[in-house]
């Protein structure tokens, strides 16, 4: 059996910076991921920019990131009532601290790419299929133990599902269809959009090589009986065809050009008991994920990869209490951002109540900025739960 001292299942973000900086403390880091190449995939691709910075911090250029992330002006959240409001996520209008849409295809290889250089053993097309006692049994009868295993395999991993610590999703049996259209717009600088519908949202993302990601969550009996029905393709055009016109938005969604294939994602929420144990840690959407409305998924899973690596690198220099450390506190530094998205999901399950919160943010701006700060993890979420914030929000 080869024996490494860190193992990390799963090469996107998560598991990409927690290697990355294992390796930078001088650790023997071996990383699997099960696809042989980059393929599209439902993920998150709109982000504020907390995780600019964080990718910065990780060592990655300028130059690339300019290359693989497009500036929003805003996110421009619609109600069904057509209420507009728009989160600007602290910038003041000139596009330096701005809002961006990732281009995965670009963003996650290279990811991978600075792990390389980092001295990480990547190997790609690599399917780990049960872990055990700090062993990893391979799709091809191999096996790979290590002194910690670090599971970063997304909604449905492995290593938390072996470890026995897979709960039932606090939102239900939710589903996320993602893909690209073809943007006209040529790469021009707008608002993101998110468009709430009865029993769910789409977000639209501008990203590069003129494009805009599309994200569906669809809740409810209805939409699953709908997409059993008539298929994935069917619900994303009605939900498409459904969008309102925008002057500043040139897609004619009754007819987009759709860019690549339709990819879902169901539950779309994770929830775990533990993030750790004795010689296992669960980083990223594997150590759990609410919902994207409010979730901004690529901020958390670097947050807990940075986490992750502190404890890691604690743990392997003879600190017992290191893994342990690194649950309780993912746990409360995330504490306050899972109840910020549960009271935004309550207000969505009653459309005359988040339509009564949206037309208050439209009028109060110092309200609607301190919302946008929470949702873009710019400010503490507690900040949500400050007395003056909430009679600021909720006063008539």
């Amino acid at each position: 059996m080869e024996r490494r001292e860190v193992l990390v299942v799963g090469g996107g973000p998560a598991g990409a910076a927690t290697a990355i900086g294992l390796a930078r403390r001088g650790h023997d880091v071996v990383l699997l991921e099960r696809a042989p190449a980059w393929r599209w995939r439902a993920c998150g691709v709109f982000t504020s920019p907390a995780t600019v910075r964080a990718l910065s911090a990780l060592g990655v250029a300028d130059d690339d990131l300019e290359s693989m992330a497009r500036r929003t002006l805003a996110m421009r959240v619609e109600t069904q009532a057509g209420t507009r409001f728009r989160l600007t996520y602290g910038d003041d209008g000139s596009g330096r601290a701005a809002a961006v849409g990732l281009d995965r295809a670009r963003l996650d290889p290279h990811l991978l790419g600075v792990a390389r250089q980092a001295g990480v053993d990547v190997r790609e097309g690599v399917t780990v299929r049960d872990v055990q006692n700090g062993s990893a049994t391979l799709a091809d009868g191999g096996a790979l133990q290590a002194e910690v295993i670090v599971g970063a395999d997304g909604l449905r991993s492995v290593v938390a599902r072996d470890a026995g610590v897979v709960r039932r999703p606090p939102l239900g049996d939710r589903t996320a269809l993602t893909f690209h259209v073809a943007d006209p717009g040529a790469g021009a600088m707008r608002d993101a959009r998110m468009v709430v519908f009865d029993g769910g949202y789409v977000g639209l993302a501008p990203v590069p090589g003129d494009r805009v990601n599309v994200g569906i969550v669809l809740a409810g009996r209805r939409w699953k009986d709908r997409l059993r029905a008539d298929g994935a393709a069917a619900v994303a055009r009605s939900v498409m065809a459904a969008i309102p016109a925008a002057d500043d938005d040139p897609v004619p969604w009754t007819a987009p050009r759709i860019c690549d294939a339709i990819e879902g994602a169901a539950p779309v929420g994770a929830r775990v008991a533990r993030r750790a144990g004795p010689d296992w840690i669960v980083v990223g959407d594997a150590a759990g994920f609410l919902d994207p409305f409010t979730g901004e998924g690529l901020h958390r899973a670097l947050r807990s990869a940075v986490l992750a690596v502190e404890a890691v690198d604690r743990h392997l220099r003879g600190d017992a209490s290191a893994l342990a450390w690194y649950d309780r506190s993912l746990v409360r530094r995330t504490r306050s951002k899972d109840a910020v998205s549960l009271l935004v999901q309550a207000f969505l399950e009653v459309p005359p109540a988040f339509d009564y919160a949206a037309r208050r943010l439209v009028t109060r701006p110092a309200v609607r900025e301190t919302m946008g700060l929470v949702m873009g993890d710019l400010v503490p979420a507690s900040t949500a739960f400050d007395p003056r914030f909430l009679v600021g929000l909720l006063r008539p």
